[in-house]
């Protein structure tokens, strides 16, 4: 039974709960290597370590909208899921990162070489599997996304350490890195099931906004989140000197004493044991939080408004708790 407390990701993972056992089973199939048992080994242990699996539960719930009865959409989200750790694994080495979800990552537990490969590996068998459905407008939506995710990990890197980076330079990072897949992941579940044009639109711009107001608000936890609640240290992002929206907005306002600040420890990496805390000052002199809230729930709202193109339903207006639900989130 589900009551008012649960959580709008809950409700829907009980929703789909019977594919996701199928697409779970997918994933363990095709992640099976008979020549390298290295590959399960390191996908087992991302897989397993307690991601929602939000992504692929989009694709099922899509479908679901519009009364899909066949089984090709267990496959897309098996796709979906795996494009997904495939860029986790190769994140993790670009970011030099020990911890993913609270457990170290799979290139500190093996190498950065093994989770360069496995990732790709992961990426070979999504097209596999795009392939499988036999849409080529699905292998063209799946494709260019996998595409501008790279491009948008890239664009992030080369960006990186620049405190000269604007907001509009950061929106181009996240829809590529993030919201990318998460459009990608709702409205290739309308396509399967035959939903119009107008639909799939519709779908496409719920994922998108969704999706940028996910990783707004990932970045907001990154400054005020725990190693509890998020499964990483609060000021990662600052460590490893990315220039997410906390810092843009905070430089953007910053006077000259301060900017001197955030060119030491971001453009020139010269950081002491106190600057998270002296980062954290500035960020709270200028409310950036609050601005950043406001910015996420912008996007939620178009979300929301994306939905009401779609036919009314149950996972319609879950589709819509949800949203809401991605600002309250704490991990």
């Amino acid at each position: 039974m589900l009551d008012k407390k649960t959580q709008p990701d809950e409700k829907l993972a009980k929703i789909v709960e019977l594919e996701m056992l199928r697409v779970n089973e997918i994933i363990r199939e095709r992640m099976a290597s008979e020549n390298a048992p290295r590959i399960p080994e390191v996908t087992s242990h991302l897989i397993s370590a307690g991601g929602k699996r939000l992504r692929p539960m989009l694709t099922l719930a899509a479908a679901r909208m519009f009364d899909y009865d066949g089984d090709e959409h267990l496959k897309l989200a098996a796709t979906v899921e795996f494009i997904h750790t495939a860029t986790l694994l190769h994140d993790d080495v670009v970011d030099e990162s020990l911890k993913r979800r609270g457990r170290p990552t799979a290139n500190l537990l093996w190498d950065n070489k093994s989770s360069v490969l496995v990732g790709d590996y992961l990426f070979s068998r999504s097209f596999q599997l795009m392939v499988e459905v036999g849409s080529l407008t699905i292998l063209d939506i799946l494709a260019s996304a996998s595409a501008t995710i790279a491009e948008g990990e890239v664009l992030q890197l080369t960006v990186s350490k620049n405190i000269k980076t604007d907001e509009a330079t950061y929106l181009k990072v996240i829809r590529g890195k993030t919201a990318a897949l998460f459009s990608a992941a709702t409205q290739v579940g309308g396509k399967i099931a035959g939903a119009s044009e107008e639909a799939c639109k519709a779908l496409y711009e719920y994922g998108d906004a969704l999706g940028i107001a996910f990783q707004i608000i990932d970045d907001l936890l990154d400054v005020e989140g725990s190693l509890q609640n998020t499964g990483k240290n609060s000021g990662d992002d600052f460590r490893e000197r990315k220039v997410t929206l906390p810092f843009i907005k905070a430089i953007k306002k910053s006077t000259n004493t301060e900017l001197e600040f955030w060119k030491r420890t971001i453009e020139k990496g010269d950081q002491n044991a106190d600057d998270w805390d002296k980062a954290l000052l500035v960020m709270q002199k200028y409310d950036v939080v609050s601005d950043i809230r406001k910015e996420a729930e912008t996007w939620v709202d178009r979300a929301k408004l994306a939905l009401k193109k779609l036919p009314e339903s149950e996972v319609q207006l879950l589709l819509s708790d949800l949203a809401d639900y991605v600002l309250t989130r704490s991990k």
